[in-house]
């Protein structure tokens, strides 16, 4: 049968756009691509560990065998949520099965007909498509901008009804620009105008703060937002994700979610995984070799004359804006032909014009290997 024309034209539209998205190669390169910011997707401690508590809790299967509702609710769940919540701070904690699962979840089931949702604009795209799927409507404000935001607040809020929830959504790291909100400056905006606040911690947790508990846990405004979403494929080096809360909003979000409620849930050893790297974050030095690694990636920047192409960052996430597809696409394949791990990101994923390099750096890159990628970046941005 042949594949329907409309779908072979906008295949076809990706490739003249030079934008067309392909799985890449597996080729061992110096990584400073992937999200596994302290190295536990392969640390052996954490291995160790997962066979220890499947052990101990007689765990020998490899799947959950039905949703968490039916016959997938294992004794390891209730760990791990007890586990993320006193380590988080928080009442309660809901586990999904990614954090696409978790953002889908929440903003599609919690905010109702008639409701009203101001977003980041740079949000996660997860969080746009449950966006999507609410009755809510929705209103973007410029990004990481409270100005742009109170005016658009007093644009769409006039006479708040009795019954209308507002609620406002933001990143601690964002993932395309690695930059940080002034999150005291949104909690108290939200707490002035009582709305509910939404803080997605994907790319903090494992980073900032003491034991890396996320950048609102180091400010010390957990307790001042409404929901906290973190996920464990980054830092933490495995899957699944977790919704922070109330007691209340757990259990709404078991009774409304749908992304919880039609799912077959986590594998047993996707929960031991999770319950090992908390462990390991516990004791882990990687935290500090990390940042030791994003103060020598600004430093050698400073020496170049890169500075300005560059986002500000303190997280381990840092950009390079080069525009076009094609010329991001040019330097990243002569930095991974000398075996250096760099992605491009393409419009349509960031906006045209603001196509970048995206250097993800980690604990166990070293300072010779930051040293020669930014020379690189240096002698191909200056050809």
């Amino acid at each position: 049968m042949q594949f329907p024309k409309k779908l072979q034209k906008k295949l076809q539209d990706r490739k003249d756009r030079n934008a067309l998205r392909q799985l890449p190669e597996n080729v061992k390169l110096v990584d400073f691509s992937s999200n596994d910011y302290l190295g536990f997707a392969s640390e052996k401690r954490i291995f160790n560990r997962i066979q220890e508590y499947l052990k101990k809790n007689k765990l020998h299967q490899n799947g959950a065998t039905g949703s968490r509702l039916l016959t997938g609710n294992n004794e390891l769940y209730d760990e791990v949520e007890v586990m993320l919540s006193g380590f988080h701070n928080a009442d309660a904690a809901l586990l999904f099965n990614s954090g696409y699962d978790a953002n889908v979840g929440f903003f599609s089931s919690i905010p109702q007909r008639g409701d009203i949702i101001f977003y980041d604009e740079l949000i996660h795209a997860s969080i746009r498509d449950g966006i999507l799927m609410s009755n809510a409507g929705s209103y973007k404000f410029k990004h990481n901008d409270l100005n742009d935001l109170e005016r658009r607040f007093k644009q769409v809020v006039s006479n708040k009804t009795e019954n209308q929830e507002i609620y406002i959504v933001t990143e601690s790291v964002f993932s395309m620009d690695g930059d940080v909100p002034n999150l005291e400056g949104v909690v108290q905006f939200s707490k002035d105008r009582k709305c509910h606040l939404i803080v997605d911690e994907a790319h903090a947790i494992g980073v900032f703060g003491t034991r890396g508990v996320g950048l609102l846990q180091q400010l010390e405004l957990e307790n001042q937002v409404f929901a906290r979403i973190i996920t464990f494929g980054k830092s933490m080096g495995c899957h699944g994700a977790a919704v922070l809360g109330s007691e209340m909003m757990k259990s709404y979000l078991i009774n409304f979610a749908r992304s919880f409620i039609y799912t077959t849930g986590l594998p047993p050893h996707s929960l031991a995984t999770i319950k090992a790297a908390y462990e390991e974050l516990k004791v882990t030095t990687k935290i500090e070799d990390l940042h030791r690694n994003i103060h020598f990636f600004n430093q050698k920047l400073n020496q170049t004359n890169l500075k300005s192409l560059f986002i500000d960052s303190s997280s381990a996430i840092h950009c390079c804006i080069i525009s076009g597809n094609e010329n991001v696409k040019k330097i990243a394949t002569r930095i991974r032909q000398i075996g250096f791990d760099v992605k491009p990101i393409l419009y349509p994923t960031v906006p045209k014009g603001k196509e970048r390099l995206r250097f993800c750096l980690h604990a166990y890159n070293s300072e010779a290997e930051i040293s020669k990628v930014i020379e690189l970046l240096t002698t191909f941005v200056a050809k």
